[in-house]
């Protein structure tokens, strides 16, 4: 999702081979869970100024720490020559061009290092640390002369302080003082519980130097920063009302008068701006956001306005669809937009009285294990696009589009992906009960034979506003590597198909999605795909809600895996680490005004119902959908003697949960061992039509 009775929970592991068990002879022709390892990623392309590099994040994983290790490398846009910049030990991220291209900065961190902020000079290949910070710095900006930076930090605050412990004596081992929790927001998935201090903005000199606070208060500030053309003022969006806690959905921009440190707020609707770009020309800012109408989703539009605030028209809202990110064409006569259409992120350019034209298609995000939509780009004074690019069998590369032509200029993945055999992914044709298309794809296994059906894995995205597309998924193929069909699916409440199909699950979610869900799952019979006898589902986040939802309301799946779900809509509402969001907005009322409305859409009031065997899934450091939800589901099916197990998977939160590539792979080996325990027959001839 934009989304814990004492027991000791029962953790499964792969269990495929023996412990001492010899090396294989030859390696496999089937993607494996040690194939995690192997694999990389491309994210964060800066294409220079004059288009003729790329700098970009280049993810791999280190299998002796059993972390992904990012390092910055360099393309040449002719010749596609390829080469490692900043790789060695430690983190190495955000690189960002100088106005003048000769410069490069970017944030590096040793092992157990904080992260600081670097400059290179591309010339020489001399680096010079900027920064000496106890906290990484984020949204990092050029100034236009090329001679400061700007960046966000959090700035230490001592918080609330309450009583106090007697005087400790010299050399005693005390326990630790008191944990005083004062903010609405006390705790971020991914970040734990919230250290005081507050994100403001600083600039510090290319060349190094001490570093200038410019923004203060108890309020957060936020990136990405946009610099004036003359260099006088940042542009920034945040909320900095009186009550900015329960605002979660309020940010305006902002313009901050570097010298004086003024700051005017340059919108004031209800609803959020933020991203502002500003003109070449410096005559106008251009920003994303929408008028707040307290709906489970709206599309972002994108709006320009006169640099005083006047003037603000959308230039979008025919496209029906959010956008992700703008960028000015040189000419300041259009806009580069990143955005979603049907399961996939593309490129489009968008003219100021509104008229948008395709750039690049087929973007490709930095996940790995499910296949989400996602991409990133960038954009040279040319006009060239440096985008990251995938497919449903490869991760993201990185390709440009110049003069209509797309070329892909790195293949990461081609060595050891091009000698495994994967599971073939194709759209399949699902009409929902009340007619209305659903879009969904099918995997098949590697070995997989036209006119046998197989056993199937109905495989959920969560959100449940996000979308799913032809995009590269470790767990679906490692799913088929096993001999299972895939089915996944946009069902209503999925974005990238329009508004009003998001808002389908408004106040009612879970609902007619299950109906989608369940006709694709007849529809993949009905093509021949599937056993009929060996039906399996699972999913994640807003996936185990309706995984849960889903074995409450039929027993038609043998069994089923629900991963990091919502059970009790009530107790998330007010455990989740955005409380004052999913109450306004996905129910229009708090648990104690409408204590029925949040209880009939909880799985936990169908529980009664559930024949299927259950496995719960969860991060230990879940703080979205808290690790409480699965315990009680958990210790539900327990009390009515449903097959059920808990996996808690140590240290990972909500969003990390498949971020260390061995708990990745075991979480998916898991699923796969708790099907096996349930499945009838590997694959079986399907009846002539």
């Amino acid at each position: 999702m934009p989304f814990r009775a004492s027991l000791i929970p029962v953790l499964l592991a792969a269990t495929t081979a023996p412990a001492f068990a010899a090396p294989a002879e030859t390696p496999s022709r089937y993607f494996e869970g040690k194939d995690l390892f192997g694999l990389e990623v491309a994210s964060d392309p800066q294409i220079r100024p004059d288009g003729a590099m790329i700098a970009y994040v280049r993810r791999s994983n280190d299998i002796m720490s059993d972390k992904a290790r990012p390092s910055i490398w360099l393309i040449d846009t002719r010749t596609g020559a390829h080469t490692p910049l900043i790789a060695g030990p430690g983190a190495h991220s955000q690189p960002r061009w100088s106005p003048d291209g000769k410069r490069l900065a970017y944030v590096s961190a040793g092992d157990g290092d904080a992260p600081q902020l670097f400059v290179r000079w591309m010339e020489t290949g001399a680096v010079a640390r900027v920064t000496g910070l106890p906290d990484s710095p984020q949204s990092i900006s050029w100034s236009p002369d090329g001679t400061r930076l700007a960046y966000i930090m959090t700035v230490p605050d001592e918080g609330t302080k309450l009583g106090k412990a007697p005087a400790k004596p010299e050399g005693a081992n005390w326990a630790p003082p008191l944990e005083v929790i004062d903010k609405v927001v006390y705790r971020n998935d991914g970040g734990g519980y919230v250290t005081p201090g507050f994100d403001h903005i600083f600039t510090v000199s290319a060349e190094g130097g001490p570093p200038r606070q410019l923004t203060f208060g108890a309020v957060h500030d936020g990136g990405p920063l946009a610099w004036a053309p003359d260099g006088k003022t940042l542009y920034f969006s945040a909320v900095r009302t009186k009550d900015w806690e329960r605002e979660p959905v309020n940010s305006e921009i902002h313009a901050l008068d570097i010298a004086t440190g003024a700051l005017t707020a340059l919108t004031s609707r209800e609803g959020p701006d933020g991203a502002p770009a500003i003109s070449p020309d410096g005559s106008r800012i251009a920003y994303i956001g929408f008028d707040d109408k307290r709906l489970g989703y709206q599309n972002a539009e994108l709006y320009v306005m006169n640099r005083d605030g006047s003037g603000s028209r959308s230039l979008t809202k025919a496209l029906d669809t959010s956008i992700d990110k703008a960028v000015w064409a040189a000419d300041g006569r259009s806009l580069y937009i990143l955005y979603d259409a049907r399961g996939q992120n593309r490129v489009g350019r968008v003219t100021l009285d509104g008229k948008v034209s395709a750039v690049a298609t087929g973007l490709a995000g930095s996940g790995l294990d499910r296949p989400y939509s996602g991409g990133d780009f960038s954009v040279s004074k040319n006009g060239t696009v440096a985008f990251t690019s995938g497919s449903a069998l490869r991760p993201a590369d990185i390709s440009v589009v110049q003069g209509g032509k797309t070329r892909r200029l790195t293949r990461l993945n081609e060595d050891m992906l091009g000698a495994k055999a994967l599971g073939q992914v194709q759209e399949l044709a699902v009409t929902a009960p009340d007619g209305r298309p659903v879009p969904a794809w099918i995997v098949t296994p590697p070995d997989y034979q036209p006119g046998k059906r197989y056993p199937l894995v109905l495989e959920i995205h969560g959100g449940p506003h996000t979308a799913y597309g032809p995009s590269f998924s470790t767990d679906n193929q490692l799913y088929a590597a096993a001999g299972y069909v895939v089915l996944y699916t946009n069902p209503r409440g999925s974005t990238s198909y329009g508004e009003e199909f998001a808002n389908l699950i408004h106040h009612k979610y879970p609902g007619e999605d299950y109906d989608d869900l369940m006709a694709a799952v007849d529809a993949a019979i009905a093509s021949g795909y599937a056993d009929p006898d060996n039906l399996f589902v699972t999913g994640g986040s807003g996936g185990g809600v309706l995984t849960a939802w889903i074995v409450g309301k039929n027993n038609r799946f043998k069994a089923a895996a629900t991963q990091k779900p919502v059970i009790d809509w009530a107790s998330f509402a007010l455990t989740a680490d955005n409380t004052p969001y999913f109450s306004r907005y996905w129910f229009g009322k708090f648990p104690w005004e409408d204590p029925m409305a949040f209880w009939n859409r909880s799985p936990l009031s169908l529980v009664g119902n559930v024949q299927t065997p259950t496995l719960v899934v969860v991060g230990s450091e879940d703080y979205r959908t808290p690790v409480s939800e699965s315990e009680q589901y958990y210790s539900a099916l327990q009390l009515r003697g449903v097959p059920t197990a808990l996996v808690k998977i140590p240290g990972a939160s909500h969003g990390g949960i498949a971020a260390r590539p061995s708990q990745s792979a075991a979480k998916a080996s898991a699923i796969l061992d708790w099907f096996g325990k349930y499945r009838t027959s590997p694959a079986t001839p399907a009846p002539a039509l």
